[in-house]
Parts: structure tokens; C-alpha cells; sequence
């Protein structure tokens, strides 16, 4: 991987030497070669110092013609695998590079998947970070901007799809050439190329100036399944709301939304071509949590096409600025223009919980970290750039107001469009609109990593009322900063019917280690003391004692927003070993029943889970197995027929079932007995859960594997099977999913990531137990010969967290201690070791808590 490496210092010297404005591109592209090659041609026009060198970037099997300004060139000479060395430049330059480029199977490049239900071909490109240059030569560097202008040969009976509108020519020879308008000026790596036999539905969106063409595309297998209705009203919706805050018209003449097989991530914002991971086409029944992620995907990528795509941020330190402010963006459009009103909410117990994980790993960074190159940004997309970034901005716009935000960011827009910026461009038009210096929230908040701990410190008289009132600031010894937060702290009471009520609330600025709040002083206690009450902060939260029995005792009569803060706090202090595992599965079993969002109930179930698996003291284990198992079947039992609420708890239950009896009720189930859960359908996806549990368990065989396969050869379904062969609890299953995962690189990516899911799971930790030395020995091999996304996959996917143990722990520990490894690759490790250091602590207290 570090032979393809491009660092910042490169960048910067690249842009000295290049004319940003001049970049233009005419890329032509043969995608009827056959089904390993395509044919690249790249014809670049640009400006430059007169005399000066530089290089294109390209990663392609084969160079056969460099042409620079009328001279044709060596190709053995000026290419070296992944750069094309341009010396004596004159001040325009034409640049001509001849290619064959490799298809790819690790959903990178220009990615080649066969359907295995028609055998029909499709492809799509994903070039974020580095990867436009496995398709065509450029300057792989985002503020190196350039206009576009693709020409695609294709089979005559595939549709191609690009950043701009495009228009097929005749059919020649069994294909067609098809030929797509300039873009505008855009970062190679929002560039896409999609083609295949893809089904398309169209709609239009009217907009401030314009009708914008809509179009969603799938794989023909999944047609049926695509419901273009719903996704044409959230993506029409969200149009209506981001031309309305932004104050700018959309900036692209059209917008297309393709749902693609094997994607790596959840969606990537290619401007005016959006691919999107084809399971948010949903082909069985689903809960409403997942609706609602899609949306917030499809707004999300919406938001990029304004802050990412028109405005780019200069190089990859800003990465974060791009991401932080189209999740910040896309929850703050599904609360206000879509039925999912509350955003925040999931927003609280999701994507906070993921920062909060984040920076408190060994790896945190500050959140506007330091990009030295592409290694570091591509570990980089981490629960800081998205999720604490965006709740940062959440806080900022409390601070300088929402109005002033916005009309900071439209002025930015308006300056720098289809131009590249830095943080402090955003900052110049936000101090301006709010007349706020943000130089010290700067440096408190994005230039310094660590999370600071909010807690409550009160004193009560004989009456009842509160003599003082403070809440006190730390932070972890090794990340110090104590920084100032606005903050709401909210007063809660019983009502007579049993729920919970706000009575007071009181906004404030808390700064320094201890901030008194003297309006409470004399007010009688509450139930419930919340500070970060509406989650204007970003902080961890802790509660004082009567208000922690409180929580313990009553979650469940929480409105949704306090309540997934509760959530949130009871879950940071489970992984800070301040709550014991059997405590929190017991908090999650009183709440859980009357949780009202579907994306929270499934959340803390899945965190429940991992108290079971990972911080329970492992003498407590199968005792708390049992009792979660049994109250999840039970809860199942007792959810409306045919519900989201049944499917979640059937889902979660499945999961941890053990028992003879609950084995053979998952067996009657996927034989299809109706009768145990009145109103579940057990559908395809479905029928794979309960396989999968079986298989897990020794129940069921390879052999119902491959039958379950031929019921659904789909490419989900060999996803599902690939993961189940990886679950069989035998030694030489596991042989088998190692062989084919680390000594072999023949799976695409997602048959890759299904078998690494599969191949450890809580029942089998002896079986997985040989592996952590042959790991370990192969991380520094892994890292260097796949790329990026797929080595991601097995360096994290494959470390021996499930064992969590000392003995596990001191083995990796010592290994670092001598490792030699590029810093990206120790840092994945690093941080599987701290995960299993986190759950020794907790399971300690778990032991103390008996």
C-alpha cells in the first residue's frame, strides 16, 4: 500500500507547480473488453510553470502510450505502477495516457459484480480517497479540481450513468458510445462511473430555478423490491429543505441515485450520481429504524452536494469539516422536513455513542486531526470526523445562533463555489454573521482530542430543597482541556400517573472545573437532575444518586430525547466500569418495553448484548445469558402481531437464544410454525437469522447451509451463506474461513467482510483462540499487500476481542512492543487492544458487583 502512498507536503508542491483553474479531462473508457480489463484513454489539458515536472496519477496493469504535448513518450520509462512522470513542461500542456485498468472485486476502482440470479454484469466506481486513478489518469488530490468530459463504449443493452446528463449513441457492433456533457469543476474523487443492465425509475424535483431530473437505478433482480415512491418523497423533501437553509439553488443538472451491489460503506456523494449500498433496497420486512437510517443516508450524501462537491475542502485535514457538516446537516432535515421528527434522538444514542467510544481510544485525534498523507485519512473516517464533529456543530450553532450560522455558511457557498477551502474560510463568514470571536472555541474544540465529564454535585436540606447546586468538569489525564459548554440542565418529577416531567429547565454557560448554578439554589430536589438536558453538548454525562435510581427505576416514562440521554450515560458509565453488566442488562430489560423509537430499542439491545459478551465477569455470564434470553423471547411473545417491535425483539432474542428450548422453537420457526409468534412473517432474511443461530449453535449443518443457498441464490444470500460456513463451530470451519480471508485474496469484498463476521462468535471462543498469534503474524503481511478497505476489514474484523481476557490482552501488547508497521496499520491494532483493556476493567466491576 505505501507504494501508492501521496502525502500532503506532495500535494502542496503538485499544486505549485499546476494551474488549479486550468485542469480539464476527456476521459474515454471501453467497458466491452472482457471481464478482467477495460480500456482507459485520458486526454489532460492543464497549465503549469514553464519548465517544472510533475506527475499523473494511475494504478493500471498495463501503460501503452504517454503522449505529452505532441511527444510521445516511454511508458517503461515514465510509469511506475501508479504515477506517469511528466518532466520539461511547457506553460499548457496536453497530456495524453493510453491504458488498460483492471476491474475490481474490493469495491474500489471501478468495481465489476456478476448477479448470480441472471448472471448480468454491473459496475460503479468509488474513488473516495485514492481511487479515480484505478479508472483514468489525473491529479488524485482534491483541490486540483478539474472539467470532466467522460465518453463510455458499453454493451448495447446497459444503462451509463455519470455525473452529468449523458446521451447514447447507436448501437455498433453490439455497443454503444456514450458521451456525457463537461461537469462542472469537480475533485477526481467525486467523479463516478455507473453501467450495467440497471433498472431505472424517474421522477423530477421543481426547485428555486430549476427542475431537476430525479432517477433511482437497481440491480433488475431487485426492481420489485425498490420503492421509488418513498425514496423520491425523502429526496424531494430534502431538496425542498437544503435550497431553502442554503439559500442556493442545487448546483448540478441532475440527480440520480444508484443502488449498488457490494459497497464497502453506506453511500458516497459522487456529485449528481449518488451510489448508495443496494441493502437500503429492501427485499424483506424491515423495522422503521432502518427507513429512517436510509433517509438520513440519502440526506446526508444530499447534504455533500452543497459542502463537499460545490465547496471542497483544500486537502484531507478538512475531512472532517465535510463529513461533521452533512451529518450535523442530514439529522437536522429528517427532524425538520420528514416524518422522522426525532432525529436527535437516534442521533443521541447512535452516532454520540459512537464518538464517545471513539475518543476515548488510545488512536483519538483532535477533530481537526493531522492528515500527513492518504494512509492517515483512509483509517480516518472514523466517530470523530462524523459523529463528534457533528455534534460539535450542533453546540456551535447554539452558540452563535441558528440564524447567523446559516446565513454564515450561504455567504461561504456563495464565495467559494466549485473552489477548495479550509476551516478557517467557514470561520471567517460565521464570526462575521454573529459577531462572535471563534478563535478560543476553536482551539478548545477542534484542536484538542479528549472528552470532558459533566457531573452533578448537589447538597439537599432537611426540607428537601438544594443548599448547592455545581457541576463539576474533568478530563482523561492524558487529553486535559477544560473547555466551556453551553448547556442545558433540566428538572424532573413523578406525575401522578407514574411518568416523568420536566418541571424546570435553565440554560448556562459551564466553564472551567466547577460551575456553580446558584438559580437552583433553594429549589426543591427532583427526581431526575439532567444536565446536557436537549443535548446542546457535547460531553459525558453522569448523574447523582437519587437521579441514577430514578433512571434505573423509571427510563421507560422519559420522554424520547431525556430518555435517550439516560441511554447514552448509562452506556458510557457500562464501558467506564462505573456500571456493572448485570446492572445495565437490568436497566434495559425494566426500559426497553416501553422505548418508543426504533432505532434506540435496537441500539441498546445490541449494547446489552455486548455487556453480556464482553463485561460480564465470565463466571456471570451464562446466568445472565439465560435471564436475558429468556426476557427477550418473553417480550417478543408479548409485542403486537406483525409490529416493529416483535421483529426487533424476535431479532434480539434470536441472537442470544441457547437453550434446548429455545432452539427447537427457532427450528419450528424456520419450518415454518406460525403459531409461537402470532403475526411474524419469516421471510427470506429472516429464514438466514434463525439458520445462522442453528449453525452457531452445532444444530444445523453445512448441508442446510447449501439448501438454504438454493432457496436464495441472490447475492445477499451468498453473503448470508458465506457468514454461516464461517459460524460452523469446527476447527476446520474455522481453517477454512481463515484460508480464504487472510491467505487468499480471491473473495470480493463482501464476501470477505460476511466470512470475517462469521468466523467468531461468543459460544465458539475456543475454537477462535489458536488464532491470535497467526493474526498478529499476519497483520504486517495484510497491510502491505491488499488494499486499503480490504485490509481495514481483516486487521479490525479479525482481532480477538470476543476472547477479552489477560491472557489475550498480554500477548497483543507485547507484540506491539516489537511490531514494525506503518502507523495506520498499528493504530487498528492499538485500538483492539484497548477495547479488550476497557472490558477487563469491566468485568472486574462486574465481578465486585457479584
Amino acid at each position: 500500500m505505501s507504494g501508492t502512498n501521496l502525502t500532503r507536503d506532495e500535494a502542496r508542491e503538485r499544486a505549485s507547480v499546476v494551474d488549479p483553474s486550468s485542469v480539464r479531462y476527456t476521459v474515454e473508457l471501453d467497458l466491452t473488453r472482457g471481464e478482467t480489463i477495460f480500456g482507459s484513454t485520458t486526454t489532460a489539458t492543464f497549465a503549469a510553470a514553464e519548465g517544472a515536472e510533475t506527475w499523473l496519477d494511475l494504478i493500471a496493469p498495463a501503460v501503452h502510450e504517454v503522449v505529452l504535448n505532441g511527444t510521445a513518450l516511454d511508458p517503461a520509462e515514465v510509469f511506475d505502477g501508479s504515477r506517469v512522470r511528466l518532466t520539461g513542461l511547457a506553460g499548457e500542456n496536453e497530456v495524453k495516457v493510453v491504458a488498460d485498468a483492471a476491474y475490481m472485486h474490493t469495491g474500489e476502482g471501478l468495481h465489476r459484480f456478476v448477479d448470480p440470479v441472471d448472471d448480468e454484469v454491473y459496475l460503479y466506481s468509488q474513488f473516495e480517497v485514492p481511487d479515480a486513478r484505478r479508472v483514468y489518469a489525473c491529479f488524485e488530490q482534491p483541490d486540483l479540481k478539474a472539467e470532466v468530459t467522460f465518453l463510455v463504449d458499453a454493451p448495447s443493452g446497459w444503462e451509463v450513468v455519470s455525473n452529468s446528463p449523458g446521451k447514447a449513441g447507436r448501437v455498433s457492433h453490439g455497443k454503444k458510445r456514450w458521451t456525457f456533457e463537461p461537469t462542472p469543476r469537480l475533485s477526481t474523487y467525486v467523479t463516478a462511473i455507473v453501467a450495467g443492465p440497471y433498472h431505472v425509475e424517474r421522477s423530477e424535483y421543481v426547485g428555486k430555478e430549476k427542475t431537476i431530473p430525479l432517477g433511482l437505478y437497481c440491480r433488475k433482480s431487485l426492481a420489485e423490491h425498490l420503492d421509488a415512491d418513498e425514496l423520491f418523497d425523502v429526496t424531494s423533501r430534502g431538496f425542498g429543505f437544503f435550497e431553502d437553509v442554503f439559500g442556493l439553488a442545487y448546483p448540478f443538472a441532475k440527480y440520480d441515485q444508484l443502488f449498488v451491489p457490494e459497497f464497502n460503506a453506506g453511500a458516497m456523494e459522487n456529485a449528481g450520481a449518488v451510489t448508495h449500498h443496494e441493502d437500503y433496497v429492501f427485499r424483506s420486512r424491515v423495522t422503521d429504524a432502518a427507513y429512517e437510517r436510509r433517509a438520513e443516508t440519502i440526506l446526508h450524501e444530499m447534504a455533500h452536494m452543497w459542502f463537499g462537491d460545490l465547496v471542497t475542502m483544500r486537502w484531507w485535514d478538512d475531512l472532517w469539516l465535510n463529513e461533521s457538516f452533512a451529518t450535523w446537516a442530514s439529522v437536522l432535515s429528517l427532524a425538520e422536513a420528514t416524518r422522522w421528527s426525532d432525529g436527535w434522538t437516534t442521533f443521541a444514542v447512535t452516532e454520540k455513542l459512537w464518538a464517545l467510544r471513539q475518543d476515548q481510544l488510545p488512536s483519538t485525534h483532535p477533530i481537526s486531526a493531522d492528515i500527513r498523507d492518504l494512509e492517515d485519512v483512509e483509517v480516518n473516517f472514523d466517530g470523530i470526523t462524523y459523529a463528534k464533529g457533528a455534534s460539535v456543530l450542533k453546540q456551535l450553532v447554539a452558540w452563535v445562533g441558528r440564524d447567523a450560522f446559516l446565513e454564515g455558511v450561504r455567504a461561504y457557498f456563495a464565495e467559494h463555489a466549485w473552489g477548495n477551502t479550509s476551516l478557517a474560510d467557514l470561520f471567517a463568514h460565521l464570526e462575521r454573521t454573529s459577531g462572535r470571536d471563534l478563535s478560543a472555541w476553536n482551539e478548545q474544540w477542534l484542536r484538542t482530542a479528549g472528552v470532558n465529564t459533566l457531573r452533578p454535585v448537589v447538597t439537599v436540606d432537611n426540607s428537601g430543597a438544594y443548599t448547592s447546586v455545581a457541576v463539576e468538569q474533568t478530563a482523561a489525564p492524558e487529553h486535559p482541556v477544560i473547555r466551556s459548554h453551553r448547556a442545558a440542565i433540566g428538572l424532573y418529577d413523578y406525575t401522578d400517573d407514574g411518568t416523568l416531567a420536566r418541571r424546570r429547565r435553565i440554560e448556562l454557560d459551564i466553564d472551567g472545573p466547577r460551575t456553580e448554578v446558584a438559580e437552583l439554589r433553594g429549589e426543591t430536589q427532583p427526581d431526575l437532575l439532567l444536565v446536557n438536558d436537549d443535548d446542546l453538548t457535547f460531553a459525558k454525562v453522569r448523574l447523582d444518586d437519587r437521579s441514577l435510581a430514578t433512571v434505573v427505576r423509571s427510563i421507560g416514562s422519559l420522554d424520547p430525547l431525556p430518555r435517550a440521554l439516560c441511554w447514552t450515560a448509562a452506556t458510557d458509565m457500562l464501558r467506564d466500569a462505573e456500571m456493572s453488566a448485570s446492572s445495565f442488562v437490568e436497566l434495559v430489560l425494566g426500559g426497553i418495553e416501553r422505548e418508543t423509537s426504533m432505532g434506540v430499542v435496537q441500539h441498546v439491545l445490541a449494547s446489552a448484548r455486548a455487556a453480556i459478551d464482553l463485561y460480564a465477569w465470565p463466571a456471570n455470564r451464562t446466568v445472565l445469558s439465560s435471564r436475558w434470553a429468556a426476557a427477550l423471547r418473553q417480550l417478543a411473545g408479548k409485542a403486537e402481531a406483525s409490529s416493529d417491535r416483535q421483529l426487533a425483539f424476535t431479532r434480539a432474542w434470536v441472537a442470544a437464544a441457547a437453550s434446548d428450548e429455545h432452539v427447537a422453537e427457532i427450528a419450528a420457526l424456520l419450518d415454518g410454525d406460525e403459531s409461537l409468534l402470532p403475526g411474524l412473517v419469516v421471510d427470506t432474511d429472516l429464514r438466514w437469522t434463525l439458520l445462522q443461530r442453528l449453525v452457531v449453535l452445532g444444530v444445523n449443518s453445512a448441508a442446510d447451509i447449501e439448501a438454504e443457498l438454493e432457496r436464495d441464490n441472490t447475492a445477499t444470500g451468498q453473503r448470508q451463506a458465506a457468514y454461516a460456513r464461517a459460524a460452523v463451530p469446527t476447527y476446520a470451519a474455522k481453517a477454512a474461513a481463515w484460508q480464504a480471508v487472510v491467505e487468499s485474496d480471491e473473495l470480493p469484498n463482501a464476501l470477505l467482510t460476511a466470512t470475517v463476521r462469521g468466523f467468531a462468535h461468543p459460544e465458539q471462543r475456543e475454537l477462535v483462540r489458536p488464532y491470535v498469534q497467526p493474526y498478529l503474524d499476519a497483520v504486517p503481511r495484510v497491510w502491505a499487500e491488499r488494499t486499503s478497505e480490504s485490509a481495514q476489514a481483516i486487521i479490525t474484523g479479525l482481532f480477538p476481542r470476543l476472547l477479552a481476557d489477560a491472557a489475550t490482552a498480554t500477548t497483543v501488547r507485547a507484540w506491539l512492543e516489537t511490531a514494525e508497521l506503518p502507523d495506520a496499520a498499528r493504530r487498528l491494532v492499538v485500538e483492539g487492544l484497548a477495547d479488550l483493556d476497557r472490558a477487563l476493567r469491566a468485568q472486574d466491576r462486574d465481578r465486585q458487583a457479584g
